[in-house]
């Protein structure tokens, strides 16, 4: 994620990140993320608007969900049952931006153990969200980007050195 966000500009929509990390961790990687990078980032908490050139972790122990309040869309966390073994779950938070934004929605799937994220990415496909993985020859481990890919919920596979360009041209409306 940080070689990702060391290429993004400050000017890109909202982001969402589901990282499976420990409580107590999240923090300090969401700081971290800060201040090697352009974008403003924050470990989540409640009621946080999401704004151009600002991104949200989800806390070690929280799922991560957005909602809207009049024309504004705000995070919400919800302390839930781990979902695909995993708290947060990026499941929860791809269902959660599919039913707000749909196909107006690029999500992400990076190196991970597992499958979670897979349903949920699939979903997102089938309603025109643009979906990229990452590619094996770059993961640490390939276990969700290969489920994502396996399940056809993925329109492109790109090398972790791509996903910022991928991202740069489908806020300027390159890629869809």
């Amino acid at each position: 994620i940080l070689r990702v966000f060391k290429s993004l500009t400050n000017n890109l929509p909202p982001i969402v990140i589901t990282q499976h990390i420990p409580y107590g961790f999240s923090r300090s990687f969401a700081q971290r993320l800060n201040n090697q990078s352009n974008l403003d980032v924050y470990e989540a908490t409640d009621d946080m608007l999401l704004e151009k050139g600002k991104a949200f972790l989800s806390p070690g122990n929280m799922h991560l969900t957005i909602e809207k309040r009049g024309n504004n869309y705000y995070t919400k966390l919800l302390d839930g049952p781990r979902v695909s073994h995993h708290k947060p779950s990026v499941n929860i938070m791809f269902r959660s931006v599919n039913n707000l934004f749909g196909s107006s929605t690029m999500a992400i799937m990076m190196t991970g153990m597992g499958d979670d994220g897979m349903i949920a990415m699939k979903e997102l496909h089938d309603n025109s969200a643009y979906t990229v993985a990452q590619n094996e020859e770059s993961c640490v481990v390939f276990g969700m980007p290969a489920q994502a890919i396996k399940a056809g919920a993925v329109k492109d596979i790109c090398h972790l050195d791509e996903i910022a360009s991928y991202m740069v041209d489908f806020a300027s409306g390159v890629r869809k």
